[in-house]
This record gives C-alpha cells, sequence and structure tokens, in this order.
C-alpha cells in the first residue's frame, strides 16, 4: 500500500533472524504493569532496569541521560484515550532516557528509538512496549551483524506528557543524527474491514492515503510511516524492506509537507490538521532538523484498548511485530549505502 514511487533497491544479505517469541517475552515483562514515573513508579523503574540489562546483556554500552524540564505546558498522562482537558500544566518534570550504543562511537549515527513510559493505568502493550521490544530485539539481532556505521537505540522518558524526554536527547545529538527513527504504537493489526479510521479533516489532505483505505475496506492491516520531503528515501527504504520480510508487511507512507522553521509553523497555523503528524516523538527531532520517519499502528485510529487497562500483551500481533523489527533492521544496516543521500537530503533540510 505504499504510495512513494520508484523507491531505492533494498539491501541484499541474508536474512535477519527476529524470533516473535523474543518479542512476546519482551512486551510480557514491560507491560506487566503501568509505567509511569509520576503515577506507577515502581513498573517504570522495574522496565528501565529491564531494557538496560537486556541491552547490556547483548553488548551494548547503556548510559542514562537525566531529563528534567520545569514550567512545561504539555499533555496530561491520565488514563482514558479522550480525555476531558488534554492539556496539562507541569511545574516540574524528571525522568530518564537510556541511550545505548554498541561499536563506534563517534561519527554520523542513525538513532532508533521508542518511549518506555505509559499512561496511568494502562499497561500500555502496544503504546508503547510494542516499540520498546523491537528495540531490544535489534540490540540482539544487529549485534549478530556488522555495522558499518554508527547505531543508536534509545529508550525515551516522558513522551506521554508532551515529549520532553526526546526533545532533551534531540538537543544533546542532533548535530550527530543522519536520521531518526521513532517507532510507536507499532504491535496491533486487524484484518477486519472497517477497522482503521482516518479523520474526516485528514482525508481532504491525505487524498492518496483515504483511496487506499477505501480499496483495501479500511482494514487496520498496515504500518502507517509519517515522513518529511528529508526522510523520504528512509521511509521509502523502510516500506520497500517490510514489504521483503518473512511475513510482508502492508505500509503506507504519508508525507508530513512541513518544514522546520517559521515557514512549518505558519502551515501548522493554516493546517492545524497536520499537528496530528507531530504526535510522538520523532517531531522533537524535526523541531532540530534531523530528518527522521515515524512508525505507527495509529494507535487511537485502530486500537480499541488504546490508553486503557486492556492495552495488554495479549492483543498483539507478535508476527507483523516481528516484520517491523526486520524492516528497521534493514534501514540500520543499509545506513552505510544510505549516508550520502540522508547526508545530502540534511543539507537541503537546514
Amino acid at each position: 500500500m505504499s504510495n512513494d514511487a520508484s523507491p531505492p533497491p533494498p539491501p541484499t544479505g541474508e536474512a535477519i533472524p527476529v524470533s516473535p517469541d523474543r518479542l512476546r517475552g519482551h512486551v510480557q515483562h514491560l507491560a506487566a504493569s503501568p509505567r509511569n514515573g509520576r503515577y506507577a513508579p515502581t513498573g517504570h523503574l522495574a522496565a528501565r532496569q529491564y531494557a538496560t540489562d537486556h541491552l547490556t546483556a547483548a553488548g551494548w554500552t547503556v548510559r542514562e541521560q537525566p531529563v528534567e524540564v520545569q514550567h512545561r505546558v504539555g499533555v496530561t498522562d491520565a488514563k482514558g484515550p479522550r480525555p476531558v482537558w488534554p492539556l496539562a500544566y507541569y511545574r516540574k518534570l524528571t525522568g530518564t532516557n537510556l541511550v545505548a550504543e554498541r561499536g563506534a562511537t563517534t561519527g554520523p549515527a542513525l538513532l532508533i528509538g521508542a518511549h518506555l513510559d505509559s499512561v496511568k493505568d494502562s499497561p500500555g502493550a502496544d503504546d508503547n512496549a510494542s516499540g520498546v521490544a523491537v528495540l531490544l530485539e535489534l540490540a540482539t539481532v544487529l549485534t549478530e551483524m556488522n555495522l558499518a556505521k554508527r547505531v543508536i537505540l534509545a529508550a525515551l522518558d516522558l513522551e506521554e506528557t508532551g515529549h520532553q524526554g526526546a526533545e532533551v536527547l534531540a538537543a544533546e545529538l542532533g548535530d550527530q543524527l543522519v536520521g531518526m527513527v521513532c517507532l510507536e504504537s507499532v504491535g496491533y493489526y486487524s484484518d477486519d474491514p472497517g477497522s482503521q479510521k482516518l479523520p474526516r479533516r485528514a482525508r481532504s489532505l491525505m487524498k492518496e492515503s483515504a483511496r487506499q483505505l477505501r480499496a483495501n475496506e479500511n482494514r487496520g492491516d498496515f504500518a502507517m510511516i509519517v515522513h518529511r520531503t528529508s526522510s523520504t528515501w528512509m521511509a521509502q527504504r523502510w516500506a520497500q524492506a517490510a514489504a521483503a520480510t518473512a511475513t510482508p508487511l502492508q505500509t503506507m507512507t504519508v508525507h508530513d509537507p512541513r518544514s522546520t522553521g517559521l515557514r512549518g509553523r505558519l502551515l501548522t497555523t493554516l493546517l492545524p490538521v497536520l499537528s496530528n503528524l507531530d504526535r510522538s516523538d520523532h517531531a522533537q527531532f524535526w523541531n532540530v532538523g534531523v530528518p527522521a520517519i515515524a512508525i505507527t499502528d495509529t494507535a487511537v485510529l485502530r486500537n480499541p484498548h488504546y490508553h486503557r487497562p486492556t492495552d495488554t500483551p495479549d492483543t498483539l500481533d507478535y508476527t507483523r511485530l516481528a516484520a517491523v523489527t526486520a524492516a528497521t533492521a534493514t534501514l540500520a544496516i543499509s545506513a552505510d549505502s544510505a549516508t550520502e543521500r540522508i547526508d545530502e537530503a540534511v543539507q537541503w533540510h537546514r
């Protein structure tokens, strides 16, 4: 279902040994209880320790990056998919990002990130234990490969309050990055007709996506890739890699027409529906000029368990989650051939 024409050829090489069973195990550990530094600190700390232990055992060097922001208007991390008042004022927020590297620690890097925190009272299997599980499986499979370029894995904090963890990491690493992949709610799929929603306002701006959905009877059986012009190549490569996995995963690409800076902010003001494309950590990297893509199952537009206590490990599709992992790993190992094209996009974008 990808709607970008003439993508570059896929990388060659042996099949990537992703394990759906390992992914299931990671989700079960991470989503054993809510993970929230304000409302569920015990579960939050346990999940962070679990991720640290696995990354370290896989041979990655892990550091903790403190996150602290003050006097911010963000979004509420209270329970429920549609809170009565979605905004919240935070006098002070603190958290911890996990940043893992292996091999080369200098030079241009590809960052792959997923947020670790959940909202209050939700175990957050899809949102976003699924994304962190992909990170942990990537740590295993990439260890078995000879990475020619620098890859960073990051479990980000404070996404549910407004992407503050990503903001801090983007400020630190932005100049070192050739690209960023955000894994946001990537485990829920449905083959039932009518299981995928697309807001009416979005349909008018995403006419090709709306057409594809209608042709597929509005099934939620695909991964969505959100990108800007600077990251089009990354989106194409990820979509092509997903189609070539052991169990091919359908994709839908959505192009965000905005650019960084005043013009982008003005377009958001004129077309507020575009702000829906900012609803995860990739937006903070866009804000500092880093080409980024977001991979998502579209969360609330598909998953009836979004931000609810019923967002549990048994609701996820681990075969398709394995395809997400394999496609992301393919992008990581193809970073060598991609660097020149991505660097050109960075220069154009900035």
